[in-house]
C-alpha cells in the first residue's frame, strides 16, 4: 500500500428501518489532522474524475455512500518508499470504507455501475477559490499505468 494512504472499514448498523455509517470520528486516527470542511459531489454512471493531487499539505478523505466508485491513487513522490505505486479501490454502499489519500499523491475516482455515485470528501484544508491548490493532469495520462475502462469485478 502507498506510503500515508490509509483504510477503514466502516460499521453498517443496520435494521428494518434502513442503516446508519460513522464516517467521521474525532477520534480516528486517519482523521489526524482533523479536516477542515466536507463536501459532497454526485457523478453520472461511466464519468472519470481523474487526475488531480494537492501541493499545500491536504488530505483528502474519500467515503462513497451511494453507488459505487473505482478509486485509484498513484504514488509519484521523489521521496517516498512507495514511488511509483498505484493503489485502486472500489468502494460504495456495498462496500463501506473511508480513504485517507496523501493529496500530494495522484487521485481521482470513476462511478461504475448503472446509478450516479456520491461521493463524500473531508478534506483537511480549505477550498481557496481565488488560489485552489489542484494540479490536474488528464484521466487517460500515459503517466499513471491505469486502465479506467478496465472491468471491475466484485
Amino acid at each position: 500500500m502507498i506510503h500515508d494512504l490509509e483504510v477503514r472499514e466502516l460499521q453498517v448498523n443496520a435494521d428494518e428501518r434502513g442503516h446508519l455509517v460513522e464516517v467521521f470520528r474525532e477520534d480516528w486516527d486517519e482523521y489526524d489532522p482533523e479536516p477542515a470542511m466536507s463536501y459532497y459531489s454526485m457523478t453520472y454512471p461511466g464519468v472519470v474524475r481523474a487526475w488531480h493531487k494537492h501541493n499545500r499539505g491536504q488530505i483528502d478523505h474519500f467515503v462513497c455512500p451511494k453507488g459505487r466508485i473505482k478509486v485509484g491513487v498513484y504514488d509519484d513522490r521523489e521521496d517516498s518508499p512507495t514511488q511509483d505505486e498505484l493503489n485502486t479501490f472500489v468502494i460504495g454502499e456495498h462496500n463501506q470504507q473511508v480513504i485517507r489519500i496523501p493529496g500530494d499523491c495522484w487521485h481521482g475516482f470513476k462511478a461504475i455501475g448503472d446509478e450516479p455515485a456520491i461521493l463524500l470528501n473531508y478534506p483537511t484544508n480549505l477550498y481557496d477559490y481565488d488560489d485552489p491548490d489542484e494540479e490536474r493532469i488528464p484521466y487517460d495520462t500515459d503517466k499513471i499505468p491505469l486502465d479506467w475502462e478496465a472491468p471491475v469485478h466484485g
